[in-house]
């Protein structure tokens, strides 16, 4: 994940909200940090895969996606 510097970021916010008894705001930070993983989780690249019949499939599925077959 490219990005996990947001994360890092919105959790320091988060322990010095709790730190100065901020508890609501630690709390709204806390679901942001969860929204903001699976967010940059859904927008990781494709992991590259090995040659064979799975990497096959997977070239089909993305041309095919992509409109290429047109």
């Amino acid at each position: 994940m490219s990005q996990e510097w947001m994360i890092d970021v919105l959790t320091d916010l988060k322990k010095f909200a709790q730190a100065n008894g901020l508890m609501g705001l630690a709390e709204q930070l806390d679901d942001s940090i969860l929204v903001a993983a699976a967010e940059l989780k859904l927008n990781e690249p494709e992991p590259v895969r090995g040659r064979g019949h799975a990497n096959q499939n997977s070239g089909v599925h993305r041309t095919l996606a992509a409109g290429d077959n047109i």
